[in-house]
C-alpha cells in the first residue's frame, strides 16, 4: 500500500496571496461547506492546483488535520494564512461561494484543511496534473504512490523540492526521498484547532461550550521549549486561560484544577474559582492526548504561584 496524495482546485486569490507570502509554517486550504475530509492521514501530501484551463499543480504541502469551524474561529487561528487580508474579506469570499444573501451575517461554517510546510512553486516548475485527472473535477481526486499517477506526482514534487536552487516558497523546502509519512510541524493555529477539537469544544475546567469564549492555552508555553502539540495543550475559558498564563490557576499532574491563594491575598476576590479547587478536569478520552504528566509538573513548578 502506498502513500496517498491529493490534488485540490484552490481558489485563485488563495494561491495568489499566500505565495507571497515568506517563511509561512502553515496554511488553512478552506471549502466554502463544512463537508467532512477523510482522503488523507495526517503525514499525507496535499496538493493543490488552479482553476481551468490551467490545469496545472502549483504547490503543496503536508497534510496535518481536517476539521469544519465557523469561519470568525478559523480567521482568529490562521488570520492572512487563511489566503485572505481580513475576516471580512475571507468571509465575502466563502459567501460568493456559498452564493449566500448578502444580507446573510451567518457564521458560516467552513471545512479547514489545515497544511504545514507549504510550499508554492515558480510559473516554470509547476506540474501538468495527470492524463487521468477529469476536466469536470471541482472540489478533489486521490491517488496513491502505489499507482504510476502517483508515483510520477510523488516523484515530480520531489524532484522540484530537492533541486540545488529551491523554487518553491514556504517555512523549509521538504526534501521527502522515497514514499513516506512526513511528520507534520503543527503551528500555532492546528495546535488551537487541533486542542479544541480533542476536548469536544469545551472547557477543560468548566465544562463551558460557547465556542467563542474558548481558547487553547499551551501547558509550557512556547518560547519556554513547549510545542504545538496535543499533550501541550488545554482548551479553557478566557478568563481562566489568562489565570492560568499568569500562573494563578494551575493543573496538577493528577489531573486536578488548582486555585492559588494569591488571588485572593492580592485581588480579594475569586470566589467562582475557589469553587473549582481540587476538581478533577474533563481530560480527553483519547489516553494518548491527555496532557503531558511532564509539562504539567513544569507549570506547577515555574508558573504557578501556589
Amino acid at each position: 500500500m502506498g502513500i496517498n496524495l491529493v490534488i485540490a482546485v484552490t481558489d485563485g486569490d488563495w494561491f495568489d496571496m499566500l505565495r507571497q507570502q515568506p517563511n509561512l509554517g502553515e496554511v488553512n486550504f478552506w471549502a466554502p461547506s463544512a463537508a467532512n475530509f477523510r482522503a488523507l492521514q495526517p503525514g499525507e501530501l496535499f496538493l493543490f492546483k488552479l482553476h481551468a484551463p490551467r490545469n496545472v499543480i502549483v504547490g503543496g504541502g503536508i497534510f496535518a488535520y481536517a476539521n469544519a469551524l465557523p469561519c470568525s474561529l478559523a480567521w482568529e487561528a490562521f488570520r492572512e494564512a487563511n489566503g485572505a487580508r481580513s475576516a471580512q474579506e475571507m468571509r465575502a469570499r466563502i459567501a460568493r461561494y456559498r452564493r449566500a444573501d448578502p444580507a446573510d451575517r451567518s457564521d458560516f461554517e467552513i471545512g479547514c484543511r489545515i497544511l504545514t510546510q507549504p510550499f508554492f512553486f515558480a510559473e516554470a516548475d509547476w506540474i501538468s496534473v495527470p492524463a487521468s485527472w477529469a476536466p469536470n473535477i471541482v472540489s478533489f481526486k486521490t491517488y496513491n504512490t502505489g499507482d504510476a499517477d502517483g508515483i510520477a506526482l510523488w516523484e515530480a514534487v520531489n524532484d522540484r523540492l530537492n533541486r540545488p536552487s529551491p523554487s518553491g516558497r514556504g517555512e523549509a523546502q521538504a526534501r521527502f526521498g522515497e514514499p513516506q509519512l512526513i511528520r507534520p510541524r503543527l503551528g500555532q493555529g492546528a495546535f488551537r484547532v487541533l486542542v479544541t477539537d480533542i476536548y469536544n469544544r469545551r472547557c477543560a475546567i468548566t465544562g463551558e461550550r460557547t465556542l467563542p469564549a474558548l481558547e487553547a492555552a499551551h501547558i509550557r508555553p512556547y518560547g519556554d521549549g513547549g510545542e504545538h502539540e496535543a499533550r501541550n495543550g488545554l482548551l479553557l475559558r478566557r478568563d481562566i486561560h489568562s489565570l492560568f498564563d499568569a500562573g494563578y490557576v494551575t493543573v496538577a499532574p493528577d489531573l486536578r484544577f488548582e486555585v492559588s491563594r494569591r488571588i485572593k491575598e492580592e485581588f480579594d476576590n475569586g470566589r467562582h474559582y475557589y469553587e473549582l479547587h481540587g476538581k478533577p478536569i474533563f481530560a480527553p478520552e483519547d489516553i494518548l492526548r491527555r496532557p503531558d504528566p511532564e509539562a504539567l509538573r513544569w507549570h506547577n513548578e515555574h508558573a504557578f504561584r501556589g
